[in-house]
Order: structure tokens, then C-alpha cells, then sequence
């Protein structure tokens, strides 16, 4: 049975910094590209960043310079690394692995206020 499973998430301030994990398992992690979603209240979910199998990532406008992502194929983990925190960054956060089908996570709540 595959399964994604999101944590990290939590209430932090304006400028702070979080870590999420999506731990994998029930798939061959490593042949899997890999992104993070997020989706506020009220509106659409939206891609933030992803990682290919080769170590390749790319990242939505709005998280660039602020946010990282990284994989651990030896531990079957996506990460993502969110730094300057704003409150639009808001949002449950959800893992996709993608190679021959496509796979979600349940998501993870950050809520960025003070």
C-alpha cells in the first residue's frame, strides 16, 4: 500500500522558519519526481516546489530564495524548507510523487500569524 505521509507543519510567527517531511513508503522513493502543493483557504491548490529522480528542483515565484527542497532517497523523505515565513504562506501542505502514476499525500497544516 503506498502511502505519503506529511508532518512538520504548525503555527509559527512571521519570520520564522519551518521543516516538513513527507515520509514515503509502498513505492521505490528514488524513480519518483517529487512536489510540494499547497492550498490556503478559499482558493485553489497550487504547486510550490519539486525535485526530480537527478537532483533537479524548481520553485513557484513567490517561495524562491525563501524556501528549499531536498530528498534523502536512503530514507525515503521529502523535505521542504520554508524560511521568512509570511502569513500568505498559509496553507496545508502537501507531498506528489509522480513517475508511472500519481501519488498524494493527506497534507500538513502551517499557519504563518502572530
Amino acid at each position: 500500500q503506498v502511502q505519503l505521509a506529511e508532518s512538520g507543519g504548525d503555527l509559527v510567527q512571521p519570520g520564522g522558519s519551518l521543516r516538513l517531511s513527507c515520509a514515503a513508503s509502498g513505492i521505490t522513493f528514488s524513480r519518483y519526481a517529487m512536489d510540494w502543493y499547497r492550498q490556503a483557504p478559499g482558493k485553489q491548490r497550487e504547486f510550490v516546489a519539486g525535485i526530480g529522480v537527478g537532483g533537479g528542483t524548481s520553485y513557484a515565484n513567490d517561495v524562491q530564495g525563501r524556501f528549499a527542497i531536498s530528498r534523502d532517497n536512503a530514507k525515503d523523505t521529502l523535505y521542504l524548507d520554508m524560511n521568512s515565513l509570511k502569513p500568505e504562506d498559509t496553507a496545508v501542505y502537501y507531498c506528489k510523487g509522480r513517475w508511472n502514476r500519481e501519488y498524494w499525500g493527506q497534507g500538513t497544516q502551517v499557519i504563518v500569524s502572530s
